[in-house]
């Protein structure tokens, strides 16, 4: 009887030394670390706030995507990597928004992921997280951004008279085909200029407020960021009608009603004629002084 009280208390004592050795491993353990979002806001000292993959490595815009349909596809995917991570499983840093994020298919039939329209890629020069090598790459491929104001479009402008149109040396508007940079907002919405304004001045939506339902005025109450080749001191803000426009050299900067808010629509330009209401890009001179 003795020995059977003795091994009871032995198995007692090594269950008691068991649990207690769980629960000092269960409080007491370096809880393993939280997986990295498949899209993080990365701080890079040139940039500033940019889009990277759980890695860390860079995310980049193609100005050439300006309808928001991937356009970089046989030879050029192999310096410009597609960035895709299916929608479940996609995690996001809680700066950015998850509505901003879609999915869209390559010419292949393959997926990609975009951000604010803009399809994603990598660029396969950047070897370690951190680079920004693709950068202003024929000043059509830029760092993605979450935070930029403008954006850059390269593709052909088409009016709402169903002529192509190119934005020439000068700054105008002309009649031809081929891809012009022009002047978007962040999400690829085509801005425009008014040739009747003055710097500073809005001389269309001031004599008439019905006017902004026509060519509504590109509302920014900020400058964040532009891309790589433009001049930050370039943009201005100006109030209009009790609202906050954006100016380029001068320039108020408007959206054309007609273009709906499709991604890469250019209606406007042909508008009552070529010039009235023209793109604008870095050969946009400056605007006249009031």
């Amino acid at each position: 009887m003795h020995l059977l009280k003795s091994a009871v208390a032995m198995l007692f004592v090594a269950s008691v030394i068991t649990s207690c050795s769980k629960d000092d491993n269960d409080g007491g353990s370096t809880p393993p670390p939280a997986p990295k979002k498949t899209v993080q806001v990365t701080t890079n000292a040139t940039f500033g706030k940019v889009l990277t993959d759980s890695t860390g490595k860079t995310l980049y815009f193609f100005s050439n995507d300006a309808q928001g349909v991937p356009t970089c596809k046989d030879g050029c995917v192999a310096a410009w990597p597609v960035f895709y991570v299916d929608a479940d499983k996609l995690t996001i840093d809680t700066s950015l928004n998850k509505a901003d994020f879609t999915t869209v298919t390559r010419p292949d039939g393959s997926k990609q992921t975009a951000y604010k329209g803009w399809p994603l890629y990598y660029y396969a020069s950047d070897a370690a997280a951190g680079d920004v090598k693709g950068d202003n790459v024929g000043k059509i491929w830029f760092v993605a951004k979450p935070d930029y104001t403008v954006m850059v479009a390269n593709f052909q402008l088409h009016g709402n008279d169903a002529k192509d149109y190119v934005l020439d040396a000068t700054g105008a508007i002309a009649a031809g085909t081929g891809a012009s940079k022009y002047l978007t907002d962040d999400r690829g919405h085509t801005l425009y200029k008014f040739a009747n304004d003055k710097a500073g001045t809005n001389n269309f939506t001031n004599t008439d407020p019905t006017h902004n339902a026509i060519w509504p005025i590109y509302e920014v109450s900020e400058v964040k960021n532009v891309p790589t080749g433009f001049t930050k001191a370039d943009f201005a803000i100006i109030t209009v009608q009790g609202k906050k426009q954006i100016t380029y050299k001068g320039w108020p900067m408007y959206y054309f009603g007609a273009d709906a808010q499709v991604m890469g629509a250019s209606k406007g330009v042909s508008v009552p004629a070529p010039n009235v209401w023209p793109v604008v890009y870095t050969t946009t001179a400056t605007a006249p002084l009031p």
